[in-house]
């Protein structure tokens, strides 16, 4: 047997693996912990995508979606998420997801370098309008597949090319994944799919949106719209195999570990909705205010060291909310005259706060070694604060909090939930949501009483201020 073959037959084998978990896996074979992680960050995703709702970005994305990506048959169409028009399920989890993603808030991983929630959750709520049998633990397992997919199929992209791309260009592998469990491909298609959502992913530069931030963020509705249109396309028969990170010699040993480790309980959840490269120096700050009982009055100068991408983060006074989001200066600066960052922060009327630009203009980020060597692995910094009566105090090596080093309770994700969905949506709705996601566990939970939550507008069937 020639080296070309042998390859051949391990790539085969790999991919039969692959799909193996990803179509025939059934629910009660995924652990009940990874289920109930897929649960929180279902709930996590939900209350970013709420609070996006009422944002520009998500508002262009939904009417676009009407425009571009509506849907002329019964057939594949479903309603929009906190809006109830409907368009091709395509164009519904690409509305979702970038609205979604224009609000920093949401989930990531940190060996992608990015973000699967953000694009896996609004391709599931697009698929259950065709699925009113979809039970909560087959929909929890559908999420598990995608965020597994997605991660790897992250790994791999970055582990093979030299730029550093969005994560649009890999967790359109993980929606396709998604896509083809809930719509029952086989084999062959989701051999397809995959060939297709990767070639077509959006390979954009992920640096490019970090020099000059602007509502393209992550790429994530992009890559949402692709790996569903990929799996429509694959279920009719078009070609698009392989994919070069799933079946690629060089990838393989990304992929060995599927099923047995499991990615879905290594998510992070973010405290504040902005990049997840600030909230290191973030939290490091925060401490050192807490510990030292620190009014902005009492601060002459604050010194930030962290990773190089961090250090690259925007430097200025937004005039936007993406650059707010992608501004590790003014999230450190906002932390200190509020004590939190909530979405009135980082846009309208906080865009203009004296206080906080005032602020701004005494702290100083620069890149250490040793932070940029623990990376992607790690998000840490360290912050020194000069004080006006001439005191000089350290935080220390400091971690992003809300990931596996410091992990948030399910008591902690639920409190960001409600803050995050209730002035939007009123209590009482965002709380039955959240009943109704943390409830998909039980094994005779039907996702259908959820979606009755999610698609009427705020204000419409199912919302009552409390």
């Amino acid at each position: 047997m020639d080296q070309r073959t042998a390859e051949g037959e391990s790539a085969s084998t790999a991919f039969a693996r692959v799909a193996d978990f990803v179509l025939r896996r059934l629910a009660g074979a995924f652990p009940r912990d990874v289920l109930k992680s897929a649960a929180l960050q279902f709930l996590d995703t939900m209350g970013i995508a709420i609070a996006a709702g009422p944002m520009q970005a998500g508002q262009i994305a939904r009417d676009a979606a009407v425009m571009l990506y509506g849907s002329g048959a019964d057939r594949h169409a479903a309603r929009m998420i906190f809006d109830g028009r409907r368009a091709s399920m395509a164009g519904a989890a690409f509305a979702a997801a970038t609205q979604t993603d224009n609000l920093d808030g949401h989930d990531g991983y940190p060996p992608t370098k990015g973000h699967i929630g953000v694009a896996v959750i609004p391709a599931l709520l697009a698929l259950a309008e065709e699925k009113p049998e979809l039970t909560g633990p087959e929909a929890l397992a559908a999420i598990v597949v995608g965020y597994e997919i997605a991660g790897r199929a992250g790994i791999a992209l970055h582990a093979t090319v030299s730029d550093y791309h969005t994560s649009g260009a890999w967790n359109s592998l993980g929606v396709a994944a998604v896509a083809a469990r809930l719509l029952s491909l086989d084999d062959d298609q989701l051999r397809h799919a995959f060939g297709i959502a990767e070639y077509h992913g959006p390979r954009s530069q992920m640096m490019r949106e970090i020099a000059t931030p602007t509502m393209l963020h992550d790429g994530s509705g992009m890559g949402a719209l692709v790996g569903l249109s990929a799996a429509v396309l694959a279920e009719a028969g078009f070609a698009g195999a392989p994919a070069i990170t799933v079946e690629a010699p060089e990838v393989a040993a990304h992929w060995d570990d599927l099923g047995l480790f499991w990615q879905m309980t290594r998510q992070y959840i973010k405290p504040y909705p902005v990049c997840r490269w600030a909230h290191a120096a973030i939290d490091a700050t925060r401490a050192l205010c807490l510990q030292h009982g620190l009014r902005p009055e009492d601060i002459r100068k604050v010194h930030v060291n962290s990773f190089h991408y961090a250090a690259t983060l925007f430097a200025g006074m937004p005039d936007t909310t993406s650059k707010a989001q992608y501004s590790l200066p003014f999230a450190v600066a906002t932390m200190i005259l509020h004590g939190r960052i909530g979405v009135e922060h980082i846009s309208g009327s906080g865009l203009r706060d004296a206080a906080v630009a005032d602020m701004l203009k005494r702290i100083e980020v620069n890149e250490a070694a040793k932070h940029s060597d623990r990376f992607p692995a790690g998000r840490w910094a360290d912050v020194q604060i000069e004080t006006v009566d001439g005191r000089r105090l350290e935080s220390g090596d400091v971690h992003a909090r809300g990931g596996p080093e410091a992990p948030f309770s399910e008591a902690d994700i639920v409190a960001k939930y409600m803050e995050f969905a209730s002035p939007v949506l009123g209590s009482t709705r965002a709380a039955a949501i959240r009943d109704g996601i943390l409830g998909l566990t039980e094994a005779d939970s039907r996702f259908s009483e959820l979606t009755a939550l999610v698609y009427d507008p705020p204000g419409g069937q199912g919302s009552h201020a409390a």
